[in-house]
């Protein structure tokens, strides 16, 4: 059977009993600080499983894209040793929320498996929580399953929780059995036996203590990964053998032949860990989701080395991975081009930084043989996994290799003490706490006013900072990019100047100063928005979307916002792009945007379905969660994209665009500043002033300028050269007589002397000067610069190589006799620091210090 049948199959059995099918949700969780990334399909029920949320449903099914490379959850390291671990993957998985529970969820699952996938039941095998008796006899007696084949399994195995503290219960597996023949016993943890589908019962909440007590509803959720049971129905033991990796492992055999089976499960699975979320947005980076993002494509890149793929490759991969997956992942196709761009350029880049691994792992090893020792350090392992991305495994191989092993338990130690330190520092946990003051959710009404009445539902604070939170209000929450609204909450006798506005579980949260009075939860207040900053907001936030779509016409429809940020008239746009705008494409966009506010185009909002707004070609911004209702923002037939923003009534309000800035902040992704209304007025006539002044010192009209600055500049040139070859004859003229009172030491000839250098750069061409007139010999040049001693050591080539000679090991020890540091390559050293009055001893001594290192 097809994965493609296994995929529609199951959300088809799950309907007809009455389930809602739900897509799947992003990779990049909404609304949940706790995850990197969407690990399980009940990521996108947490809200409903913790009882904050409701749905229009007790019943659901979904087929959801996960992915597991960091936290808790974390298989990068296992993928390649076997057939059946992977770092992203698809879970098919239903619901029940305070509905049915173990008997209808176990019947389900036995039908679908044994009638649906016609697998045979006696190649099933069943674990249940040694505890959970129900369970068990529903197996036994419901389905009929014979005792033996039946296994009771403590809570590593059968118990699941969500995290440290929240809901959490007894759970109860189903394994098929590739080996029959090996008659009896059970063991879960072999490749004999594969897990294909895991029944949660949710029933106790886990509190800070230990202790479970009874949810309010006993709810179910269901796990059964779509590669394993793709690898049962179409008779291969491993995954990879599956048509979900088969075309990329193909390619993969045609590209290496002889190639390792490891390193081609790493990267037929790593190039779906890259694509998706990458398709998302992520971009690789050194933080959060990005790093993860980059170690993945580091250890796919270097697997390719193993299998002779020295140049960029895994970019032309992603686009098969497409061909593959778009047509049940359309967003793939959307983002083709931009995921094979992000992926090579992150390649390329990783290519000198491999080289530069490669070489410090030579010389380790080198050293580590030149010492007599047989094994790598953990911190010399870890340095290669952390700073250059080599995974532990590759590390193992390339030690193996040179005959060493690797100190695994010095880098797990330090491993560990990493974890340890993202883990205190980190913005992700990997528990949920659950609140234990819930706050009731708030009415916006802000689309409409500025000034409310509403009544205080819940207040926090202490002195004069505090939070509050009302029933209903004007004040726009801070989100998708567009700052909080300012402005006060007043009553008789009160007044809170609000700083800032922000959402937390529907409610909206005014933090600000208490000016006077004492709030109390029930009082009747007004609340108003400051009107000039709602306003400043609202110009920024339109003219952002005339900036989009401008930039979509200019550039082309792979334009896609991968962030932004909206203040009174400033604004920070992120958006793909793999170049930078060159002055024409700045010039323009920034007409473009100006020419529709001369316009004054009207601006409307209006609510509609998902599916009809993207049919009218609204814009979405890609992993936003949607509702079954969103909010369109149009402008004319210029701009339309789904916004829960404030806006203006028409485009001439914003007055003026004026475009900034424009720069690149990650492979693939730019960003543009600019700034809108009076400000932009403002910067204008700063300029227009800067002009002027420019005009009178230079004496010439503005139109004017750009010629007789660059001629200026040509004429400075013209100087500076004419200088420095005045500056070049004095320093060979000054260097010859260095030189004349050279001494010879063991056959090589020495000269030093105290030089007048104004910078490091004059310093630099003396020690050229030096060189060229000894031909061949050692040189030392000594000034003060800044204040600081300073040392030059030169020393020829043929004496690199016919001595050994290395300028950078003789200034160490010329640089210690003051005091300071040093260091350089075998030709060219410097040093500084230390005792300045030490300087001219040095000098004069250099031959001497020298004899002792021939």
């Amino acid at each position: 059977m097809r994965s493609e049948e296994i995929r529609k199959g199951f959300l088809e059995y799950f309907r007809q009993r009455e389930h809602k099918v739900v897509p799947s949700s992003p990779l990049i969780p909404q609304d949940d600080p706790t995850l990197l990334f969407t690990n399980a399909g009940m990521n996108q029920f947490k809200g409903v499983l913790l009882g904050k949320e409701e749905r229009g449903f007790k019943r659901a099914a979904s087929c959801q894209k996960c992915l597991r490379a960091s936290g808790k959850h974390n298989d990068l390291e296992e993928v390649g040793k076997d057939g059946f671990h992977h770092t992203f993957f698809e879970m098919l998985g239903n619901w029940s929320f305070g509905d049915y529970y173990k008997r209808e969820a176990i019947i389900y699952a036995w039908e679908y498996i044994t009638n649906e996938l016609a697998l045979p039941p006696d190649r099933l095998w069943i674990s249940v929580y040694e505890e959970d008796d129900e369970s068990f006899q529903i197996w036994r007696k419901t389905i009929g399953i014979p005792e033996e084949r039946i296994a009771k399994l403590g809570k590593r195995d059968n118990f699941w929780m969500m995290g440290e503290v929240g809901p959490c219960g007894p759970c109860s597996e189903i394994y098929y059995d590739f080996q029959p023949e090996e008659g009896k016993g059970f063991n879960p943890h072999s490749e004999r036996f594969s897990e294909i589908w895991n029944l949660v019962f949710i029933q106790f909440n886990r509190e800070e203590s230990g202790k479970h007590s009874p949810l309010p509803f006993r709810s179910v959720d269901t796990g059964m990964g779509l590669e394993r049971v793709a690898a049962v129905t179409q008779g291969v033991r491993s995954n990879y053998q599956t048509d979900l990796f088969l075309p990329l492992m193909d390619w993969l055999e045609e590209a290496s032949p002889n190639g390792n089976l490891s390193s081609k499960r790493v990267i037929s699975d790593h190039i779906r860990a890259l694509s998706f979320p990458i398709a998302e947005g992520v971009i690789p980076s050194n933080e959060g989701r990005g790093y993860v993002i980059r170690r993945i494509l580091r250890r796919a890149a270097r697997h390719g080395r193993l299998l002779g793929l020295r140049k960029p490759f895994l970019y032309k991969l992603s686009s098969l991975l497409v061909d593959l997956m778009g047509g049940v992942y359309p967003e793939l196709i959307a983002k083709r081009e931009h995921i094979a761009l992000v992926i090579k350029a992150e390649e390329e880049r990783f290519g000198e930084t491999l080289d530069l691994g490669m070489e410090l792992f030579s010389r380790v090893a080198r050293r580590v043989k030149g010492e007599g020792g047989d094994r790598i350090s953990g911190q010399d392992a870890f340095k290669l996994y952390d700073t250059y991305g080599f995974p532990l495994d590759l590390i193992q191989v390339m030690a193996e290799e040179e005959g060493l092993k690797v100190d695994l338990e010095g880098f797990n130690s330090l491993m560990k003490e990493q974890r340890e330190r993202a883990r205190k520092g980190a913005k992700f946990g990997h528990g949920v706490q659950v609140s234990v003051e819930p706050i009731p959710q708030t009415e916006f009404l802000g689309y409409q006013t500025l000034q409310v009445e509403g009544k205080i539902i819940w207040l926090k604070g202490e002195g004069e900072e505090i939070e509050v939170a009302l029933d209903k209000t004007p004040f726009y929450a801070e989100q998708g990019g567009q700052v909080g609204d300012r402005g006060r909450i007043t009553a008789a006798g009160l007044e809170i100047l609000v700083e800032d506005t922000t959402k937390r579980d529907g409610a909206t949260i005014h933090r600000g100063k208490l000016v006077k009075g004492r709030p109390q939860e029930g009082m009747v207040v007004t609340a108003r928005v400051d009107e000039d900053w709602r306003r400043g907001v609202e110009r920024s936030h339109t003219a952002t979307h005339l900036l989009q779509a401008a930039l979509r016409r200019t550039l082309g429809g792979h334009i896609h916002q991968s962030g932004s940020l909206v203040e009174p008239d400033r604004l920070r746009f992120d958006f793909t792009h793999f170049k930078g705008l060159d002055q024409e494409q700045i010039r323009v966009v920034e007409s473009l945007v100006n020419e529709k506010i001369r316009e004054d185009i009207k601006v409307e909002t209006y609510l509609t379905s998902l599916e009809e707004a993207k049919a009218q070609g609204a814009i979405a911004l890609f992993g936003e969660k949607y509702g079954e209702k969103v909010r369109v923002v149009q402008v004319g037939d210029f701009s339309r994209e789904l916004c829960g923003g404030t806006h203006l009534q028409s485009t001439g309000q914003i007055g003026y665009f004026r475009l900034e800035k424009e720069e690149g902040i990650a492979a693939g992704v730019r960003r543009i500043e600019a700034s809108v209304g009076e400000k932009a007025w403002r910067l204008a006539r700063q300029e227009k002033e800067l002009v002027g002044r420019l005009s009178a010192v230079l004496k010439a009209d503005p139109a004017e300028l750009e010629e007789k600055i660059r001629k200026l500049l040509q004429e400075r040139t013209t100087l500076q050269k004419e200088a420095q070859k005045v500056r070049g004859v004095s320093y060979r003229k000054l260097m010859e007589e260095v030189v004349k009172r050279a001494v010879v030491v063991n056959g090589v000839k020495v000269a030093q002397g105290k030089v007048e250098a104004r910078n490091r750069e004059e310093l630099l061409q003396l020690a050229d000067a030096l060189r060229d007139e000894l031909g061949s010999g050692v040189g030392l040049l000594g000034t003060t610069l800044e204040g600081k001693p300073t040392l030059l050591l030169v020393v020829t080539k043929d004496l690199v190589a016919a001595k050994g000679l290395k300028a950078g090991e003789l200034i160490s020890k010329v640089a210690s006799l003051m005091g300071g540091r040093g260091g350089g390559n075998p030709y060219l050293a410097q040093a500084g620091g230390g005792d300045s009055s030490k300087l001219d001893g040095i000098i004069k001594g250099f031959p001497s210090i020298l004899k002792e290192s021939l």
